[in-house]
């Protein structure tokens, strides 16, 4: 069903950009970290590389669903299973292809509109 309340909308656009944000954020800073290995091993810097990936990833459905539920939104189901999904694909392009700049905020802004869409549609309360 779809919720009219122009509120739910507003703060589903400030939750999918605060998340955006820090999940960008840490995904890099992880990467980075995760580069900076020195050992010459031939998987050297695998373990590190694959707890960046999933951190980044893994985040995502954690602050989605977090931050509706602090600003007290309920049955957030499709914001979080559909948001994570589109950050798997939206995170890794911008942080694992070097996006420009300009092109990872055009996809970060992206991911906030289909967050703020998908903010209105509420879960049928049991």
């Amino acid at each position: 069903m779809m919720e009219s309340s122009p509120s739910r909308w507003l703060k589903g656009t400030l939750v999918s950009a605060v998340a955006a944000a820090f999940c960008y954020w840490l995904w890099v800073s992880l990467d980075e970290w995760a580069g900076e290995t020195d050992s010459d091993g031939t998987f050297s810097g695998l373990f590190e590389s694959l707890f960046a990936g999933i951190m980044g990833v893994v985040s995502m459905p954690v602050l989605l669903w977090a931050g509706m539920r602090v600003l007290q939104e309920r049955g957030n189901h499709l914001l979080v299973m559909l948001g994570a999904i589109a950050w798997f694909f939206v995170g890794s392009h911008v942080v694992e292809d070097d996006v420009s700049t300009t092109g990872t905020v055009v996809f970060l802004t992206l991911f906030t509109a289909f967050g703020t869409l998908l903010s209105g549609v509420e879960a049928p309360s049991r």
